[in-house]
């Protein structure tokens, strides 16, 4: 498991103001997209290409396009949603796929309520989207979910991470046989008692769309 900390300074101005209370729902979902594209420019850094033969106005050259077959990018329902427009900003002929996983309040662990994937993802290099990496147990399900159903390169991209949620993610997929790079704007101080991360900037899926969801 790799580890990307997107050191920019422009990158830690959108999380400032994602962080601050009193940002609403239309400016946190601006700042979201935002912050995405940064992120999706280092996530993308290994995005498979091929060779592809061009006529400018002056000569015949050789440039790249993305390889066949086309990334996959797999939003975690909900939150992951408002990252999903910043990431197809840049590469607007990916495929998308959503999965569906939410964290039990009482055991904190994932459990899966939607999934909406190709059935084969031989081949396929897979970004997968989730604002916050807490205590890892959605995004390591998630990436086994990808794994499973044969995808041979991930990356994951997230706002934040807390420490924990890290180690926790690199002993579940201690095994995974697959190159997997976790991509974040911020590695935040700790997880409090209820598992959320410390400072980080609440809930995320709230803050994006405004509505509580039981």
């Amino acid at each position: 498991m790799r580890v990307i900390v997107a050191d920019h300074p422009l990158i830690a101005h959108k999380l400032t103001y994602l962080r601050a209370q009193e940002t609403d729902s239309p400016t946190f979902r601006r700042l979201t997209e935002e912050l995405m594209t940064l992120l999706a420019y280092e996530a993308t850094r290994e995005v498979r290409v091929e060779p592809f033969a061009i006529q400018t106005p002056v000569a015949p050259t050789e440039g790249i396009k993305l390889s066949t077959p086309k990334p996959l990018i797999v939003p975690i329902l909900r939150a992951g949603l408002g990252m999903l427009e910043g990431m197809v900003r840049l590469l607007p002929s990916a495929e998308v796929g959503f999965l569906g996983m939410a964290r039990d309040e009482e055991t904190l662990e994932a459990v899966t309520y939607a999934n909406r994937l190709p059935d084969d993802l031989s081949g396929r290099q897979c970004y997968v989207l989730d604002p916050m990496l807490a205590t890892g147990g959605t995004l390591a399900m998630s990436v086994r979910y990808l794994v499973d159903r044969g995808a041979d390169d991930i990356t994951a991209v997230t706002l934040l991470c807390a420490p924990e949620g890290i180690e926790a993610v690199e002993r579940e997929l201690a095994d995974l046989d697959v190159p997997f790079t976790l991509v974040t704007g911020a590695i935040d101080e700790r997880l409090d008692d209820n598992g959320y991360i410390v400072p980080g900037l609440g809930d995320a899926g709230d803050r994006l769309y405004g509505v509580a969801v039981q």
